[in-house]
């Protein structure tokens, strides 16, 4: 099965909205997510509406959709059909979505960091490299 995943984000500064002084952090995993889908052979268009109007305009489910307001963004289109809409979904929803089988090891490496909640508080190489300073950092964030 070959399908074609669109998200129609809210504007933005940039293609990805991971730019400027302060960064989202859903953004960030969101455009990381979506690398990963590609890289898993999955066609993906994202389309920004500051940059892209016209995607939003030619397209009647997202038009409909955002006759009711633009919290629906981002919009997740599978096909012709709304598939999440006013959030960002997880890498394993987004594999579903696409029929993509998601390993435990690379679900178990999107999950957490050393900075999340929950989260171990020692430093890992993963996240951020032991330093001199360690003992002073007692989150174990960089």
């Amino acid at each position: 099965m070959s399908v074609t995943i669109r998200v129609f984000d809210p504007a933005m500064c940039c293609s990805t909205g991971v730019c400027g002084p302060s960064v989202d952090p859903e953004l960030a995993r969101f455009a990381a997510d979506v690398d990963w889908l590609h890289k898993q052979g999955v066609s993906i268009e994202r389309h920004n509406l500051s940059s892209e109007p016209a995607a939003f305009a030619a397209d009647a489910t997202v038009r409909e959709a955002l006759s009711r307001g633009t919290e629906v963004l981002p919009l997740i289109l599978v096909g012709d059909r709304i598939a999440v809409e006013g959030a960002y979904p997880s890498r394993e929803t987004l594999a579903a979505l696409a029929g993509v089988i998601v390993r435990r090891s690379e679900a178990a490496a999107t999950a957490t960091s050393c900075c999340a909640p929950g989260a171990a508080a020692a430093p890992t190489t993963k996240c951020c490299p032991p330093t001199d300073d360690s003992a002073k950092n007692k989150t174990g964030c960089c």
